[in-house]
C-alpha cells in the first residue's frame, strides 16, 4: 500500500528511583509514539541492496506457508522493451501437492502493485511449478483479463526472461554448489524433468541441469551428462542408460554385467517420467543415449564387433534346434528367441527391438490401467556360454519331447521376467517348478 497507514503505539518503560534503594519500587513509565507500520514500497521493488536475508526469508514464508528458509533467492529488474519486477525462490522442500493435479502455481501476478492472478500458466511453465514468489509488470493494463493474459505478447516475453533467468540459477547452484544442487534435484528433479519434454526451447539448458544416477557412483551422488561424457573411455560411442524402479533392482540386471566388464558407464533411471523423458532426451554433446535393454548394443572397434557378431552366428547354428523349440513353446509370450552377446553371468535376458516398449514403460502402463500392445512383445535372449543352456541342448537332443526340458523353458522364462524387474506370469507355477528342481538337484 502506497500511503502511510500511521497508528499511535504507547510502551511502558520502568524508571529509576532516586536516592536510597534506587530501582526498587521504581514507577512505570509510559510513552506514546506515532509509528508508521506499512513500508510503503513493495519488497519486490526495493534495491536488493536495502534487503537483508531474513526480510527475504519472511516474505517467502508469508507467501508460500513454508516454515524453511527457501534454497535461492532470485530478486532482479528487467528493462527496456518489457518492464518488470521479480522476486522468485526456489524452495528447499517440496511441499506435499506438488505432484497433486490440483496444485496451484506459486507466482503471482502484479501489474503495478496491484494483484492480479496467482494462477497464470501463461507465464510459467508446468515443470517450473515448484517456484515461489512475484512478477510485477509496469505494461500490462491493470483491467487485463485472463483471455487478455492467454494472448498477451507481454506476458509471453515476461516469461521467457524468467524462465531463462531460473534456469541461468540453477545452473549457477549447480557450478557452485554440487551438493546444494543436488539436494534440491532430490526434491524438484522428477518435475523439472518434464522440462525436457514439454520445453523444447529450453531442451539444451535443461540437459545441463539433469542428474541421474549411475553405476559409476554412489547413490546420493548422480552425476550429469557432462561428467558422464568427460569421463567416457577410448571406444565408447553412446551414452547407455537402464530404466526400472528402482536403483538397487536396476544394479542388479543381469545386462550390466558385460558393461562392467568394458569399464561403461550405465546410467540409472529410476523416476516415472524418464520413460517420457528419453523419447526426448536422445542425445547429448553428439553422443546418442542408448537404452542397454532395447536393439543391439554397437561397442568396441570394428574387429571387436566382427568377432561378437562371428561368435552369435556361430551359436545361432549350433542352437538353431533348440532356439526354435523355445520360440514355439513361447510363441505367445515373447516376439523372438535369439542368442545374446551381452550377457556375461546368466542364462538369458528380456530385451525391446528398437522401437518396441521396455519392461518398465510396460509397467508403467499396466499401472495406469491401460493395455499393453501384443506387438510389445519383447525378445528372450540366451547365453550360449551358460551351463543350463548345455543342458538344455542335451535334454532336446535325447528326447524333444521331454517334460522337463518343457519345464527348463517356462524356468528361464520366468526368470527372465523376474531379473527385468517384472512378476512371473504365473507365481504359484514358478514356484513349484523352483521346488521340484530343488528336490531333484544332487
Amino acid at each position: 500500500i502506497a500511503y502511510s497507514i500511521v497508528m499511535d503505539v504507547t510502551r511502558s518503560e520502568t524508571g529509576e528511583g532516586e536516592g536510597e534503594g534506587e530501582g526498587e519500587g521504581a514507577e512505570p513509565v509510559e510513552t506514546t509514539e506515532s509509528e508508521t507500520l506499512n513500508s510503503r514500497v513493495a519488497i519486490w521493488r526495493k534495491s536488493k541492496n536495502d534487503l537483508k536475508d531474513e526480510e527475504y526469508n519472511e516474505f517467502y514464508k508469508h507467501l508460500s506457508h513454508d516454515y524453511s528458509d527457501p534454497l535461492k533467492t532470485i530478486h532482479y529488474a528487467a528493462e527496456g522493451t518489457t518492464e518488470f519486477h521479480a522476486l522468485l525462490y526456489i524452495p528447499s522442500t517440496a511441499p506435499f501437492d506438488l505432484h497433486m493435479r490440483e496444485h496451484r502455481s506459486g507466482v503471482h501476478l502484479y501489474v503495478k502493485n496491484v494483484f492480479i492472478t496467482d494462477e497464470c500458466k501463461e507465464l510459467f511453465p508446468e515443470y517450473l511449478r515448484f517456484v515461489r514468489g512475484v512478477v510485477d509488470s509496469s505494461d500490462l493494463p491493470l483491467n487485463v483479463s485472463r483471455e487478455m493474459l492467454q494472448d498477451d505478447a507481454v506476458i509471453k516475453r515476461i516469461g521467457k526472461s524468467v524462465v531463462g533467468r531460473i534456469l541461468k540459477e540453477l545452473g549457477d547452484l549447480r557450478e557452485a554448489d554440487l551438493d546444494a544442487y543436488r539436494g534440491f534435484f532430490r526434491e524438484f528433479g522428477p518435475v523439472l524433468k518434464e522440462g525436457i519434454y514439454l520445453d523444447f526451447e529450453n531442451l539444451d539448458k535443461l540437459k545441463d541441469l539433469m542428474l541421474f544416477n549411475s553405476t559409476g557412483t554412489e547413490a546420493e551422488k548422480p552425476v550429469t551428462l557432462r561428467e558422464y561424457v568427460d569421463r567416457m573411455p577410448d571406444g565408447q560411442k553412446e551414452i547407455y542408460f537402464l530404466a526400472g524402479e528402482t536403483v538397487e533392482a536396476v544394479k542388479n540386471s543381469p545386462l550390466l554385467g558385460f558393461f562392467r566388464e568394458k569399464g561403461y558407464e550405465v546410467l540409472l533411471l529410476t523416476d516415472v517420467v524418464d520413460a517420457w523423458v528419453t523419447q526426448r532426451l536422445t542425445d547429448y554433446d553428439g553422443k546418442k543415449l542408448k537404452a542397454i535393454d532395447r536393439g543391439d548394443i554397437d561397442t568396441g572397434s570394428e574387429e571387436e564387433k566382427e568377432e561378437r557378431e562371428k561368435k552369435k552366428e556361430e551359436a545361432g547354428e549350433e542352437f538353431k534346434e533348440l532356439i526354435e523349440y523355445v520360440q514355439q513353446k513361447l510363441k505367445d509370450e515373447v516376439k523372438e528367441v535369439r542368442m545374446s552377446d551381452r550377457l556375461t553371468d546368466s542364462v538369458c535376458c528380456l530385451v525391446a527391438d528398437e522401437s518396441g516398449m521396455d519392461a518398465n514403460m510396460e509397467r508403467i502402463m499396466r499401472a495406469m490401467h491401460q493395455d499393453v500392445p501384443a506387438s510389445s512383445q519383447r525378445i528372450l535372449e540366451l547365453n550360449p556360454a551358460h551351463p543350463v543352456l548345455g543342458k538344455m541342448q542335451a535334454l532336446f537332443a535325447g528326447d524333444r519331447a521331454s517334460e522337463k526340458l518343457s519345464d527348463y523353458v517356462e524356468l528361464i522364462y520366468n526368470q527372465a521376467l523376474l531379473t527385468e524387474g517384472s512378476a512371473p506370469r504365473n507365481p504359484l507355477r514358478f514356484s513349484q517348478l523352483v521346488s521340484d528342481l530343488m528336490v531333484v538337484a544332487d
